[in-house]
């Protein structure tokens, strides 16, 4: 059978020019956000996946783990409900909820007064919990300082090949779940090569949240990155 090439569709002239107007002017509040945040010390983490890849496991047990350390705050996105916010705060940590109704992300904007309402203490580590989407968070700066896009072994090994944008946009992949892998037919070694086949210099941590598989890894590629922008 003849193999047909995938459809790609182009976007209208002024289609394009709306969706780069937005994302300049995301952009410069982006750029607002993450002085505010250097001002403070404050280094912000935008985690991202797909729904149920186990982020809001994953805070859960940060804040448990890491919050004798240092203040630990998150902005939680999702389209409706405040679930979220309050399984950070039963968790330890303090949270506002985001709710984007129909959008299928956070901007810089909706960070900018989530901030003001937060008001994290100097040297706080701030997570952001972005709407669960492959697609448009990738787009969107925060002014965060790194984003991690979570994924987990009941997705498939395709999923950076096929959402190539948020793992190239990303610093550190963390593949979740792994105490199911004997369930899965998973292989990571394949789900790594894809990832590095997008982004050469992602680096990946494999972890269990719910078990506690390789969380210290986890946690010591925080601490390093809160040390870098401190030297920054």
């Amino acid at each position: 059978m003849h193999k047909r090439a995938p459809i790609e569709l182009e976007r209208p002239p002024a289609l394009h020019r709306l969706e780069q107007q937005l994302l300049t002017a995301n952009a410069r509040r982006a750029e607002r956000n993450r002085s505010w945040l250097a001002d403070r010390s404050v280094m912000a983490i935008n985690l991202l996946s797909s729904p149920g890849s186990g982020k809001t496991t994953l805070l859960e047990r940060t804040i448990r783990d890491l919050g004798g350390e240092l203040p630990i705050v998150v902005v939680e996105g999702d389209q409706a409900t405040d679930r979220d916010a309050q399984r950070i705060r039963a968790a330890g940590g303090a949270a506002v909820q985001i709710n984007t109704g129909a959008g299928c992300h956070l901007d810089a904007v909706m960070v900018e007064r989530a901030l003001a309402e937060l008001s994290p203490a100097p040297r706080s580590l701030l997570f952001i919990e972005n709407v669960g989407n492959l697609v448009c968070p990738a787009l969107f700066d925060l002014g965060e300082d790194a984003k991690v896009v979570i994924a987990s072994v009941t997705e498939g090994e395709d999923k950076p090949l096929k959402y190539p944008h948020i793992f190239r946009a990303s610093r550190l992949v963390l593949l979740n779940k792994i105490d199911l892998l004997p369930h899965v037919a998973f292989d990571p070694a394949r789900f790594l090569e894809h990832a590095r086949m997008v982004n050469p210099r992602i680096e990946a941590i494999a972890v269990s949240a719910t078990r506690g598989d390789h969380l210290a890894a986890w946690y010591d590629w925080v601490r390093r990155r809160i040390r870098a922008s401190q030297v920054e």
